[in-house]
């Protein structure tokens, strides 16, 4: 549970609990500074969030009642030296199939302090307090631009369990589809089993606890039309065809705010020009939106996503702690 006190400020290295009443702005303005380079809209959105959450007495009385019930970041800890904090790392509780799952996240350290063992200490101690809260799964992810961050977490007995790009490209009236000799339709009812067979692929059972799949919403039917219907989820389908052979699918749904989701689904290769084909055909049909974003495993039809003007925005590895394999954690 997050500290409630607010601590005494020592001149000596202090690790301790997050105190979610007091260290929000100072954790807002430390995960600006370590990822400045690399933050993105949502990012900066998610910064801003932090440091007026800081300032919300309703809020603050509320998340100290829920730190260990909702996935939010209100758990954690922090490095403390001369009354300031230069390390921090969040713990976010997850449900999925039944499975307590934890979620570390937002371990930075101050560039000045880097190189002294404060980044390992954060992680330890929040795998240390998942353990303690019977956690029977610990995650995190790291952009695959971090080797020195891959290396602490391989360290400590974590695994790599999954590779994901995220892309994301703007609408465009304009987009055009001469020369690649395929011709995008509408998805038929008979298309529906071969897509969700590719979906289930690309989109894996084991970060649906992160990132539920949107079943109800993708499936053909009576059913899943009247659900779309009633809650306003504004959805469409596209597919290519060679021969009445199903060669990818794309399914667009509408966000709630400016950035709108691409599901895509096809086999492990020898569909490139279907799948750039089918972005493409996207951003001419939705050019009234603003953002296109496409969540796919990483390295896969790197180059035809690129080929449709999908802009990488970053690869995070998901990686899994293992817990045959950690004896440095328990240290």
């Amino acid at each position: 549970m997050a500290a409630l006190a607010t601590p005494v400020l020592t001149r000596t290295p202090q690790l301790r609990p997050l105190n979610i009443l007091s260290d929000l702005p100072a954790v807002a303005d430390l995960i600006e500074t370590c990822f400045a380079a690399t933050l993105d809209s949502d990012g900066q959105r998610y910064v801003q969030q932090m440091r007026k959450a800081g300032s919300d007495n309703v809020f603050l009385r509320w998340a100290t009642t829920a730190v260990e019930t909702v996935s939010m970041p209100l758990s954690g800890y922090v490095w403390e030296e001369e009354g300031q904090i230069i390390g921090n790392v969040s713990l976010i509780p997850y449900r999925g199939g039944g499975r307590r799952i934890y979620l570390i996240a937002n371990v930075a350290v101050r560039p000045d302090y880097r190189r002294r063992g404060i980044g390992r200490t954060l992680t330890v101690a929040a795998i240390q307090h998942a353990r303690q809260r019977r956690a029977e799964e610990i995650w995190l992810h790291v952009r695959d631009d971090n080797p020195g961050a891959i290396a602490l977490y391989l360290g400590l007995g974590f695994r790599e369990r999954a590779r994901r790009t995220s892309w994301q490209a703007a609408p465009d009236r304009g987009a055009c589809l001469d020369g690649l000799g395929m011709s995008v339709g509408p998805r038929l009812p008979r298309d529906w089993n071969e897509q969700q067979v590719w979906l289930q692929r690309a989109y894996p059972d084991s970060l649906t606890w992160y990132q539920s799949m949107p079943w109800i919403s993708l499936r053909p039917g009576l059913l899943p039309s009247f659900y779309r219907m009633f809650l306003d989820f504004e959805t469409r389908h596209w597919t290519v065809h060679a021969d009445s052979r199903l060669l990818a699918a794309l399914t667009w749904q509408a966000g709630a705010g400016n950035t709108d989701r691409l599901w895509l689904a096809a086999p492990p290769q020898g569909s490139e020009r279907a799948v750039t084909a089918l972005l493409l055909y996207a951003r001419r049909q939705l050019a009234w939106r603003q953002k296109l974003l496409l969540d796919y495993p990483g390295g896969e039809y790197a180059a035809a996503i690129e080929a449709a003007g999908f802009r990488a925005q970053r690869t995070l590895l998901w990686m899994e702690l293992d817990e045959t394999s950690a004896p440095e954690s328990r240290r």
